[in-house]
């Protein structure tokens, strides 16, 4: 039976492989507040790439980053009434202000708050206050804030990154003088997002729009990105919201426009986190640990000095400082030398553990003959030696090999789990059997989409924007003129 790094392997307990996954690469652990996490260096490395990528470019559309509190009055939420709905049950909610001994010597709270805070499950409101104070005419507009925090709602059931009381996000607010504004700006984010979870994360999505009962609450409208784990479920990555007027109302955000015309503006709010680096562990990952793409890797190789005579360390260990100047000098590659005091085997698998794209070991051998040994994160049974001289150039090529191979190799599974059809039959036999993504007709009848989620867990991920042309009989009621929708069991 072949060695693996991580154990159980993905095929005997994906769940746990997971867990592992995360555990082996030294990302995250659990908090001692429950449902929280505590996010590790290596980890966080990877979350601050992935904000410099995003935060480009939102300045680059012209977005500006402010902050605003955690703490949120609870008439605020009151004002939309979807808004308190869709959040009432995940809310945190601080009642008072002071903690005092008692009589036992045990800290209790006093002195009740006039009126309780919620702790941000979102920030929608708490910035629509402060829209209202900072837009007052229509030069003021278009308004384009995006804002980096926090954000707390009370999970039942948790998982690191994927799902925890306490994560990490950016959300955007806008505010615009038409509708159509708007939802070009709902829509021109989400293809921000789609960009960098494509072509950096190497996570094939499909982009789509939301169902009513999967809307964002107080939205008109929410526009998804969904991908498909190795498990053949579905992860939502990141949403658009176009509000409307919803929230402009309830928060009082108006202008007065060129006519001396008092309107209402129109709103959009965006929002990602660190559930993308869940998805990028349950995505890239194999039995033998994390596997991160070049574009977002935290190393792009780490140099292993293999000292088998301490006689020759010094000259060793100076080739391999002299080779890791050269990769940083010439080329953008970010590499480091592990000169720990460890056998070889062990630092070999920790770094295959953590993902570096590709290891490098250099010994007496590649020192007398001017070369390097190398092997890529993918293939790691597969040792290369190459001349010192064409390594750059050879290393950068197969990064940008590795970035295609891991998008090619998700989309190809991806695609050989998808299926459409066009009975309930088959529906439920694919579900029941394999599972995966289906396309199909669908009516939009929400007591089939209530059905279907109580009995196969399964849910309308989405209306692909892809076939928004597409009509056709649908699969559960035979209607005609049905939009083709996206059904999977999610995460």
């Amino acid at each position: 039976m072949k060695k693996t790094g991580i154990v159980p392997t993905r095929d005997e307990n994906y769940a746990e492989w997971y867990q592992q996954v995360i555990r082996a690469a030294d990302l995250a652990e659990n908090s001692p507040v429950r449902g929280c996490m505590v996010i590790k260096p290596w980890g966080y490395r990877i979350w601050e790439t992935l904000q410099s990528k995003l935060d480009s470019r939102f300045k680059s559309t012209g977005h500006q980053n402010a902050y605003f509190p955690l703490f949120i009055p609870l008439s605020f939420l009151e004002r939309e009434s979807e808004h308190v709905a869709g959040f009432a049950k995940e809310c945190a909610v601080v009642t008072h202000s002071k903690l005092k001994l008692n009589d036992q010597h045990r800290l209790e709270p006093c002195s009740p708050l006039e009126e309780p805070f919620i702790v941000r499950p979102t920030s929608e409101t708490i910035i629509g206050e402060s829209f209202s104070r900072w837009i007052q005419s229509y030069r003021d507009l278009p308004l384009l804030i995006n804002q980096w925090a926090n954000v707390v709602r009370w999970e039942m059931r948790t998982r690191l990154f994927l799902r925890t009381s306490e994560f990490l996000w950016q959300e955007g607010h806008t505010a615009h003088a038409t509708a159509e504004e708007a939802r070009e700006e709902t829509l021109k984010m989400l293809e921000i997002y789609r960009d960098v979870v494509e072509n950096e994360l190497a996570i094939p999505v499909i982009v789509g729009e939301k169902t009513a009962s999967e809307r964002f609450p107080g939205a008109v409208s929410t526009y998804t990105l969904e991908a498909m784990m190795q498990d053949r479920k579905a992860l939502q990555l990141g949403t658009s919201h176009f509000l409307g007027q919803n929230f402009a109302k309830a928060m009082n955000i108006s202008f007065v426009d060129e006519d001396g015309q008092k309107k209402y503006v129109w709103t959009t709010s965006w929002g990602v986190a660190t559930r993308l680096i869940g998805a990028l562990i349950m995505m890239h990952s194999d039995d033998d640990g994390l596997i991160l793409p070049p574009h977002i890797a935290n190393l792009h190789a780490i140099i292993l000095p293999i000292i088998h005579e301490e006689s020759k360390r010094v000259q060793i260990e100076e080739y391999c400082l002299n080779l890791q100047q050269t990769l940083q000098t010439n080329a953008a590659i970010k590499v480091q030398m592990d000169t720990r005091d460890l056998r070889g085997g062990e630092k070999r698998w920790q770094w295959i553990k953590k993902g570096v794209c590709c290891l490098i070991e250099i010994g007496s051998k590649e020192v007398e003959s001017n070369s390097v040994t190398f092997t890529m994160r993918d293939a790691i049974n597969q040792k290369e030696t190459i001349s010192r001289d064409n390594f750059v150039q050879r290393l950068t090529d197969r990064l940008e090999s590795l970035q295609r191979h891991l998008f090619n190799k998700a989309l190809c599974a991806r695609d050989m789990a998808t299926i459409q059809v066009a009975n309930e039959r088959d529906f439920y036999e694919f579900f029941e059997q394999v599972g995966g993504f289906v396309f199909g007709y669908w009516s939009e009848d929400p007591s089939v989409e209530s059905r279907i989620k109580n009995e196969l867990k399964v849910t309308v991920r989405c209306l692909p924007s892809k076939y928004a042309e597409k009509r056709g009989h649908c699969l559960f009621t035979g209607k005609t003129d049905c939009p083709l929708a996206l059904f999977a069991k999610a995460y």
